[in-house]
């Protein structure tokens, strides 16, 4: 592999720390699959789903008049497991946008209805570093049928291309944005349910806590300190000492 062909020339502190495509869960996941596992885990099945043709009229409207390569913006699980193939990792700023940990999962996912979870999106608001996969044109339509297979999964996101900044030089990438029309997004959700829900909420991708680890260091393996989620893992991490639970 040449320099200019590895997609950590940038980053290499991340390889390695972002699970390839092909051992990528998400890479074939489906409706079905969360379906089946909801059901081998006797949790109801809730979650309102996304028809397959409405998933897809949504990919097809989010990436009309697109060309070329697609910068993807990340800020959250798509850091350290993207499911994507891409040529391209880099640092990014979203300025017209923040990392809010306000979606509160109660379909099994990171939480369940007993003992909700938490997770990020991305809202209005001064700015939020993450960072950009780069998906060459070529793969644009296997690729982004796979993130929407995902993201897109039911209702939660906008999908939508916004502003981002790389190296001082804007770009245009797609990010999923949130959608507070969907109850599960909280924007008013209190700190302590935050530090709770990221403490104790688990479901089958595992738990809040640890997604929750995982953004924090992934963004400190690009140099970048979010301190709002800094704050809450340090809270959190109290809440499962004082509650008698594992440290991860």
């Amino acid at each position: 592999m040449t320099e200019r062909s590895d997609p950590f020339r940038h980053h290499p502190g991340l390889r390695g720390k972002v699970t390839p495509a092909a051992e990528s869960y998400f890479r074939t996941f489906t409706t079905q699959t969360m379906k089946d596992t909801l059901a081998a885990r006797g949790l109801p099945a809730t979650f309102p789903y996304h028809p397959d043709a409405v998933r897809e009229g949504l990919r097809a409207e989010a990436l009309a008049g697109h060309e070329g390569d697609l910068l993807v913006f990340a800020y959250g699980s798509l850091i350290w497991d993207p499911a994507l193939e891409f040529t391209e990792l880099r640092r990014a700023h979203a300025p017209q946008h923040a990392r809010r940990f306000i979606l509160v999962d109660t379909h099994g996912a990171r939480g369940t209805a007993e003992a909700p979870g938490l997770m990020a999106a991305l809202d209005d608001g001064a700015g939020c570093d993450g960072v950009v996969f780069r998906i060459a044109a070529e793969t644009v339509e296997t690729e982004t049928e796979i993130l929407f297979r995902r993201e897109m999964i039911g209702p939660g996101y906008h999908a939508r291309f916004i502003p981002a900044l790389i190296d001082g030089t804007e770009a245009r990438a797609l990010a999923f944005l949130a959608d507070h029309d969907d109850p599960l997004m909280q924007a008013g959700i209190s700190r302590a349910d935050q530090i709770r829900y990221a403490a104790t909420g688990a479901g089958f991708l595992g738990t809040s806590f640890d997604y929750l680890h995982s953004t924090v260091a992934h963004l400190a393996e690009v140099g970048i300190t979010d301190v709002d989620a800094s704050d809450l893992l340090a809270a959190a991490r109290a809440y499962r000492a004082t509650a008698g639970l594992p440290a991860s």
